[in-house]
């Protein structure tokens, strides 16, 4: 065995201490674990996998705080709970609001993913944020790090493209991933069975229940959107399995650095084409 072959180093999918010239990894059959081109990718997204839950409520909160100061005399200051602080609609639909308006006029099909970083008052992103921060730990714990955002991402793209079918014009918010996560969670419970996996499906129920009642009593609601991102949700969930039925593979993590890649392209597309409008054009 030559040097490069006993050379240590981290396998790119489990992150166990493996040699180099293994040919399967022992710990998570990855074939050639050493090879080049998989060593090439990113051996982990983040130092810690909950940080992606943080750094996507940032990015939220990075959204929103811009696009109030993108047109601050557009500031909603409203009475209502609902609609305070919530930023104009022109700034909204520069950075990616979507619905029948921005895709059918504008052949904006992108903002069926930068829609989701967008949020419409204070109250909006605060919920939004509570529930992905409550969810979003249970689903990377039972998933993994790479199925999380893949879901996440999966899911709010799907849950606005059905609502773009339903013929929405405008529609922003977190809520279609978020529900993403309730889907995924609700295929868990049931799949997994037992007395914890029924108690998660009977609590995850109620979340939907809830969550049906509330867009059914209060106008403005996309129901399409949380619907679309529910089945989305159950389906990924089938689809990509979780922990105790499979190991996340080379697969997960290529389809989640692939939307990580998109969300990064389309969100910088986003700030660079806002304040091109807003301050040059």
């Amino acid at each position: 065995m030559d040097r490069s072959e006993k050379k240590s180093i981290l396998c790119p999918n489990c992150r166990k201490l493996i040699n180099r010239g293994e040919p399967v990894c022992p710990y998570c059959g990855l074939s050639r674990p050493g090879s080049g081109w998989k060593l090439a990718l990113p051996s982990n997204l983040l130092s810690d996998p909950y940080d992606m839950i943080n750094l996507i409520i940032y990015v939220n909160v990075a959204f929103y705080v811009f696009a109030l100061l993108l047109n601050p005399r557009g500031l909603g200051l409203s009475a209502n709970p609902l609609a305070f602080l919530s930023p104009s609609n022109r700034s909204l639909m520069l950075l990616g609001a979507t619905g029948t308006l921005p895709i059918d006029r504008l052949h904006g099909w992108w903002t069926l993913l930068s829609a989701s970083y967008l949020h419409g008052g204070l109250l909006h992103i605060v919920f939004n944020m509570l529930a992905l921060r409550q969810l979003g730990i249970f689903v990377l714990n039972e998933y993994g790090l790479y199925r999380f955002f893949t879901i996440y991402t999966l899911t709010g793209i799907a849950g606005f493209y059905l609502s773009y079918l339903a013929g929405v014009p405008l529609t922003i918010g977190a809520s279609a991933s978020v529900c993403g996560l309730i889907g995924a969670t609700l295929y868990y419970g049931k799949s997994r069975g037992g007395i914890y996996g029924q108690a998660i499906y009977r609590q995850v129920m109620g979340w939907v229940m809830g969550l049906a009642l509330f867009g059914f009593m209060i106008p403005g609601i996309n129901n399409w959107g949380h619907g679309g991102g529910i089945a989305s949700g159950i389906l990924l969930g089938f689809l990509l399995g979780y922990r105790e039925k499979r190991t996340e593979n080379h697969l997960h993590r290529v389809l989640a650095i692939t939307c990580i890649v998109l969300t990064a392209g389309v969100l910088l597309w986003a700030v660079g084409q806002s304040i091109y409008y807003s301050f040059i054009g």
